[in-house]
Parts: structure tokens; C-alpha cells; sequence
């Protein structure tokens, strides 16, 4: 098979929600028919486990929550299938972001009952801004949920897309019946209980006045005709042209803790979603197309495996074809690696490779070299945009509550802080650690992942601190000047770069007033492109100084 035909095969994408939207259940259905699990909750294995593939921290099965985006590939009826389920709680919203730059597709999980909130209309905001493809899947229609149609409503008012029905529910709750295909006109009945591959592959209806549909619904039958109606009345004709464009969004009903809806969705999703886009960098736009390999990395996870204590950069190809011991160029560090064991993922569960195309996302082995927003190029010194480290709001300094451990403590803040977890800022010559997120279960996840990866203990004190931001000056004494005598609230971030913290909104305001020569930046894309090839900053896009959040 050539190479234009394998970037034509891959289809990448994430699943986002709220939390508790189902967005994991969603996940392990779909691999479920894409034949990478053989039960729902089970990693395909010798020995299967009852857990759910995608959540595959210790921590995320204690809390049923996912904190960390989850990489899985699988095959579906000839194509590659690269999905990524990412976290739905928002204190771990910055890894969410960074997936979305890193797929081409998403789909979108909504509750029946709960309709859209907060958390989704966030991650749509973002997934707008890109103009990434969306489709919607309203789950839990075997429970009492709000009126399909006022479903719809919220959809378009809240999330500011216009959304089109592809399929539709036959009644919901204790009397939900199954859901009707508008897309390729056929029926499909509901049986609950859904942990292995249902047998049903739907009545094809090409007439809702058909008989047939009275004898199997019976009086639902006459209100889906009603409702077929309004749709085909109201609603334009689907076209795949404004989906692609981000400007409308498919929309499915169904059930997917009984892995109900999930097959039409998948087999939808195949038929009308991108293949591998072009991906913005600073100098140019790279296509799948070009033959030169390029890509990015979008995650780092410290001990993936915790027997053998690995760290792993996972990376989107954007161009090219990636090649197993082919020596390739970090863009950021000006030198030459080799990858030896690179991997696909299922969750935790890794496969070396010997090749992957644009639209894949591999894992290589590091040993430090890479941070979030590296690029890999042929030689060509590229970097990718958008993949910044935004501003975060809540700050602890990191005691040390065991002096003998001091070293697999310091170690295990520098790893996770890599991944992106949190941010660590250093005063008084590194003697201080202040550890900043945008969530308060962060430092919850940072405890337990210290104590049990890198057997390190530590407590967190509050601090009183409203904001960081990064801050710069064209001329250096005025940097100078600002910060003589601010010691107390200047930090260096991870990168050397200086950061501000202020303690109130009104602080905050008050020094961008009086020092107009300070630039004041509330993410870190900040930096020329030439600073970011020549220097060990994370990459990052120019950018003026941003207003008060």
C-alpha cells in the first residue's frame, strides 16, 4: 500500500464531555467494535481485567474519574482508528486543550438528563476556535432526560453550532424503544445490556409508513413519523461540506452502557470524518501530504508501566512517514535522536512498530529530551503552534515531609510537571518549589502519584496568590527596575522564564497600569521563533500581551 493511501485510512479524533457525561463508556464501546477488547471494561489480554482500557491509573479506578488523556488505535472496516479519550473534570482541562490539537475530528458526549454544561461548552468554545469537526452523541436515553427536541435547542443556543439529527429516539426512559437511522433510513430496536457485541444490525426502513414500523413500536410508531417529519421539515439536508467545516454537527441518540446507538455512530463516524488535516506551524503550513516527516508532541507520561518506571513522549505525525532507528531532528535541542522501541498504545498496553503515517500517534521512549510542543523534523526547523501552558490560579508550596526521599521527590515533580499536570515555579535559587495548577484535584493526583511512583511524600501549603503570568520588557532595565523590589512575588517558571504572581485582581490591574512598559502574558506564547530553535524554552507562538482574565 502506498503512502497516500495510508494517510487516507487513519481517522483521529478524541472524545470529550463533561464528567460523567459517559464519555469512557463511550470509549470502551467503541473499541469494543473495533475488536481491540473482547468485553466492555477489559484490555484484550490473556488475562482480562474487568477495568475500563482507557482509565488505566490506579488513582483513576479509585475515583472514576479519567485524569489523563488515554491513547488507543484499532482497525474498523479497513481504516485506522486512532482515538483519544480525554479527561472530562476541568481542573485537568489544559490536557484536554492540548489532545485537541493533536486530532482531526471530535466527537462530543452529552447527557439526556443534564443536558449541555459547563465543562462542554468550554471544550466547544475550543473546538470552535479551531473549527474542528464535531459530532454529538446524547447518551443515557434509557433514562428519563429532557425532550429530544429541546435537546436540540440547547445544542444550537449554548454551544453556538447548528445541529443537524442523524438519527432519532423512539420514546426514552422505561419505555425508549431503540432509535431510527435518518442518515441511512433503518431501524434499531433496544435490548439492554451491552458488554459484548450485539447481533443487530437494524431494519432497513425505507418508508417510515410502512406497516412493519406499527407492528414493532406500536403506538411509538405514529409520533416517530410526526417527528421524522419536523426534522426533514425544519432541519437543511445533511451536507458533509458544512460538517467539515466545523459548522454544523451531526447528532446521534443512544445508550452506551448498554452499546446502544454506538455502532451507527462508529459507522457514521468512519463515512463522513476528516482524514489527516494540515497542521499551522510558524514559518508555514505543513500538509499530510509533503514526504518530508514532521510531527509534535502533545503529551509526556512519566511510568505509563510502572514495573519498568518509562517515560513516554507521545507524539501526532503531521507529515511524512515515521521510520523505526531512522535518526531524526529535534527541532528545540538542534540535535539528532534515534528510536529504537516506538509504540502504539492501547491505553497502557504498548505494540512496537516499524512505521506510521500522518494522522498516528506513537509513543517514544525518552529519556528527558522532550518537553510539550517539541518537533521532530528531517532537518527542517519547524514549530508547531499552539500548545501553550496557560496561566494557572490555584499555588502550594511543596514541603518536603520525608528529608531521606528528597531526591525521588525532586525527581518525581520534574517528571510530572513535564507532562503538563502542573506548573513548577522555583524562587531563591530553586530552593523554593511552588507548584501551580488550574484545579484543586491536581494536587490530589500529584500526592498520589509521587507516593506511589517515586515512593516520595510531601504536603502542600496554600498560597496566597491570585495569578502568575509571565512577564517581558523589550528593554531589559525596565525589567530590572520592576523587579527590585518584588522579590517575594517573582519566580522563575521551569524554562528560566520570569514570572509574576499577584495577589489580587486589583494587584494585578494596578501593575499593568503603572508599568506600561511590562508585557504581561497569561499563557506562555511569548517567545520569537528563533528563541524557541535556539534555547531550551518550550516552543511557543509570538504573541502580544494579553488582557486581564
Amino acid at each position: 500500500m502506498d503512502y497516500l493511501e495510508e494517510i487516507q485510512k487513519r481517522r483521529t479524533f478524541a472524545i470529550i464531555s463533561h464528567p460523567d457525561a459517559g464519555k469512557t463508556t463511550l470509549t470502551e464501546k467503541l473499541l469494543l467494535f473495533g475488536g481491540a477488547i473482547h468485553v466492555a471494561g477489559a484490555v484484550k489480554s490473556n488475562k482480562i481485567k474487568r477495568d475500563t482500557a482507557s482509565d488505566f491509573m490506579e488513582i483513576e479506578r479509585q475515583r472514576g474519574i479519567s485524569v489523563a488523556t488515554s491513547v488507543m488505535g484499532f482497525d474498523y472496516r479497513g481504516l485506522r482508528i486512532n482515538l483519544l479519550d480525554t479527561p472530562g473534570h476541568k481542573d485537568f482541562a489544559e490536557d484536554t486543550y492540548r489532545t485537541l490539537t493533536a486530532v482531526d475530528s471530535v466527537i462530543l458526549v452529552v447527557d439526556c438528563v443534564k443536558g449541555v454544561e459547563t465543562q462542554t461548552e468550554r471544550l466547544m468554545e475550543v473546538c470552535r476556535m479551531r473549527k474542528t469537526p464535531v459530532i454529538i452523541f446524547i447518551n443515557k436515553m434509557d433514562r428519563e432526560g429532557k425532550n429530544p427536541f429541546d435537546l436540540i435547542n440547547e445544542l444550537e443556543d449554548k454551544l453556538n453550532i447548528t445541529a443537524r439529527p442523524l438519527s432519532w429516539p423512539v420514546s426514552m426512559g422505561s419505555s425508549f424503544r431503540g432509535v431510527y437511522n435518518l442518515y441511512d433510513r433503518s431501524l434499531y430496536l433496544f435490548n439492554p445490556g451491552g458488554n459484548t457485541l450485539p447481533d443487530d444490525d437494524g431494519l432497513a426502513i425505507d418508508d417510515l409508513n410502512d406497516p412493519l414500523l406499527d407492528k414493532l413500536l406500536s403506538d411509538h410508531a405514529s409520533q416517530l413519523r410526526d417527528d421524522a417529519a419536523l426534522i426533514e421539515g425544519v432541519c437543511a439536508p445533511f451536507e458533509k461540506s458544512q460538517y467539515l467545516d466545523g459548522n454544523v454537527a451531526p447528532v446521534f441518540f443512544g445508550s452506551a452502557i448498554n452499546n446502544f446507538g454506538v455502532r451507527e455512530l462508529l459507522d457514521t463516524f468512519i463515512a463522513i470524518a476528516p482524514g489527516p488535516g494540515a497542521r499551522p506551524a510558524e514559518s508555514r503550513v505543513v500538509t499530510p501530504h509533503e514526504k518530508n516527516f514532521s510531527g509534535f508532541v502533545f503529551k509526556i507520561h512519566a511510568n505509563l508501566d510502572p514495573r519498568h518506571r518509562d517515560r513516554i513522549a507521545f507524539l501526532r505525525i503531521c507529515s511524512g512517514k515515521f521510520e523505526r532507528n531512522k535518526l531524526y531532528h529535534h527541532v528545540r535541542l538542534g540535535k539528532t535522536l534515534r528510536f529504537r522501541s516506538p509504540a502504539s498504545f492501547m491505553a497502557q498496553e504498548k505494540v512496537l512498530i516499524e512505521d506510521a503515517y500522518p494522522g498516528d500517534v506513537i509513543g517514544l521512549y525518552d529519556t528527558g529530551n522532550f518537553k510539550i510542543g517539541d518537533s521532530l523534523t528531517e532537518g527542517e526547523r519547524i514549530m508547531f503552534q499552539g500548545i501553550p501552558n496557560f496561566s494557572p490560579e490555584i499555588f502550594k508550596e511543596v514541603v518536603n515531609t520525608d528529608p531521606a526521599k528528597a531526591k525521588q521527590l525532586a525527581k518525581g515533580i520534574q517528571q510530572l510537571t513535564d507532562e503538563g499536570v502542573a506548573q513548577l515555579f522555583t524562587q531563591n535559587q530553586g530552593n523554593r518549589k511552588i507548584i501551580g495548577t488550574v484545579g484543586e484535584l491536581q494536587f490530589e493526583v500529584i500526592q498520589y502519584r509521587l507516593l506511589h511512583e517515586y515512593g516520595a511524600s510531601c504536603r502542600f501549603n496554600p498560597l496566597d496568590f491570585f495569578k502568575a503570568c509571565w512577564i517581558t520588557s523589550e528593554d531589559g532595565q525596565n525589567i530590572k527596575a520592576f523587579c527590585r523590589y518584588k522579590t517575594e512575588r517573582l519566580a522563575a517558571d521551569k524554562d528560566g522564564n520570569l514570572v509574576f504572581f499577584a495577589e489580587s485582581r486589583w494587584r494585578l490591574q494596578r501593575e499593568m497600569e503603572d508599568n506600561p512598559e511590562i508585557k504581561f502574558h497569561f499563557t506562555s506564547e511569548f517567545r520569537t521563533v528563533e528563541e524557541n530553535c535556539n534555547s531550551a524554552a518550550p516552543p511557543v507562538r509570538p504573541h502580544a500581551s494579553y488582557p486581564l482574565p
